[in-house]
């Protein structure tokens, strides 16, 4: 059933969520009992789909927000048939019991963690990057051996559909569903009591995910934002710092939770470090980026007006437009921009901008920059181009980000070996390769009692000054 083609009512819709759930409740401990070979299996139908429909999915992109098949392979395709391609290397060693140590005063024991599934798990995906950051983590749902429910965002309704296709070629709804629809179906969802909640989106609705995970219970993975601040040094080399940046921030039209917010820029070498990033853009999109194909549009009117806003807000107060500035409301196009002279108070200096304006600081002090960041909320991530150890190692030791790249900009998510996610206002929790698998696990204490007497034996009531000597001795020496 697709919700979204004919709007239901919403009792019609309660019932459709709640028969799938139910569903998914009974199935779940089949799905949990399956082997690491059963999961590698379901995770390779899934890799052969998502390329069988690769073409088919840059062109739902393409239609949801004119993204460039290239790009669309470069961050929607290859990082789920990565992550793919690591958990079945690595799942079996997962799901092995992992041992531990046991303390001499438990002598006679010996302890393992087993990671189990934790049931029936909800992921609520968001619209910059439906397919990657929808099948990223169903990739770790799968691999930990829980049944899901998914709910991609309305925003992009032609990747949502053909996602739609691929899950019911490949799943019973029983193991795995993909829901399409509105607020009213994650609404409808969030009531529902769910082991775990994965959601991917903007902190002030992380909030509202965690409030209605509280009723329940629930754990959750909140994968959010934040203004990502990025710093570029007197030691950095400025030709490779721009084009890095120039990737990283107009990458899908700045669409990109993880994409630099600003950039601080010691003043020595500002202008140049300036010309740099506009060669940059120019050699990237062109004398005009419109003309571009390679270069997105913004997702919905909405969001282009919320833009928009930003940008004259921070007009009217004196900014100063360095590069761009140009917009085309008739197909939400915002044209890669730069802006100096960024009031405080301004929309661009408060707000996480979640688009293609690059706001201009520069510096002539590190410790103000350190300062001005810790401030703020903690970032999703902070990025650091410099060749100085010092430098480096001091902003590192010194703020607190999701994750950080040193002299890159992004790329941090594609390797299936770090965690991934935020901080408090930028996150909760970790996805990505183990740290996905764990997050849809939990990881269970076992202790086995493997000897005839444990050390507790001799001290159990009814207490003696003898037993009390033994109880002396275990604090002091264990």
């Amino acid at each position: 059933m697709i919700l979204t083609e004919v709007p239901p009512t919403l009792p019609l819709l309660r019932r459709e969520v709640e028969r799938i759930f139910k569903l998914q409740k009974a199935n779940q401990q089949k799905i949990a009992n399956s082997t690491a070979r059963d999961r590698k299996q379901k995770l390779d139908l899934l890799h052969q789909a998502v390329l069988k429909y690769r073409d088919d999915i840059r062109s739902a992109l393409h239609k949801d927000f004119k993204k460039h098949p290239s790009e669309v392979d470069i961050a929607e395709i290859f990082p789920v048939t990565s992550d793919i391609k690591h958990t079945q290397a690595h799942l079996s060693k997962w799901m092995r019991p992992k041992k531990v140590a046991t303390p001499m005063a438990q002598l006679g024991s010996s302890s393992y963690i087993h990671y189990e599934p934790k049931g029936v798990v909800l992921i609520i995906s968001t619209w910059n990057f439906p397919v990657n950051i929808t099948f990223g983590p169903l990739v770790s749902a799968i691999a930990a051996g829980n049944c899901v429910i998914m709910k991609p965002s309305e925003h992009t309704p032609h990747a949502s559909a053909i996602m739609k296709k691929i899950i019911d070629e490949l799943f019973d709804e029983a193991e795995v569903a993909l829901i399409e629809g509105d607020v009213d179906v994650s609404t409808e969802l969030l009531k529902l009591p769910f082991n775990h909640i994965f959601f991917t989106g903007a902190p002030e609705i992380g909030k509202v995910i965690m409030k209605a995970a509280a009723e329940h219970l629930a754990s959750v993975t909140l994968e959010l934002g934040g203004k990502s601040p990025t710093i570029v040094d007197n030691t950095a080399n400025l030709k490779d710092a721009a084009h890095r940046i120039t990737f990283g921030k107009w990458m899908n039209n700045g669409q990109v939770c993880i994409a630099p917010d600003h950039v601080f820029v010691d003043a020595a070498i500002a202008d140049e470090f300036l010309d740099n990033l506009k060669t940059s853009i120019r050699s990237f999109y062109g004398a005009e980026a419109a003309g571009s194909g390679s270069y997105n549009r913004i997702v919905n009117q909405n969001h282009f007006k919320r833009i928009v806003g930003y940008f004259e807000d921070a007009l009217s107060k004196g900014a100063k437009i360095e590069y761009g500035g140009k917009t085309d409301a008739s197909q939400d196009y915002f044209g890669p921009t730069i802006m100096s002279n960024i009031p405080k108070n301004s929309d661009l200096s408060e707000k996480e901008i979640f688009g293609p304006i690059l706001p201009f600081y520069t510096y002539t002090d590190l410790q103000e920059v350190i300062d001005n960041i810790n401030t703020k909320e903690k970032p999703l991530a902070l990025y650091i181009y410099s060749n100085s150890t010092k430098n480096i190692k001091r902003i590192i030791n010194n703020t607190r980000a999701g994750g950080t790249c040193v002299n890159q900009c992004g790329i941090h998510f594609f390797n299936n070996y770090l965690p991934f996610g935020g901080s408090n206002n930028s996150g909760i929790g970790k996805g990505n390769g183990f740290f996905g698998f764990e997050a849809f696990s939990n990881a269970r204490a076992v202790l086995r009692q493997w000897s005839p007497m444990s050390g507790l034996d001799f001290m159990t009531p009814p207490y003696t000054d003898f037993k009390q000597k033994l109880i002396d001795f275990t604090i002091k020496w264990f």
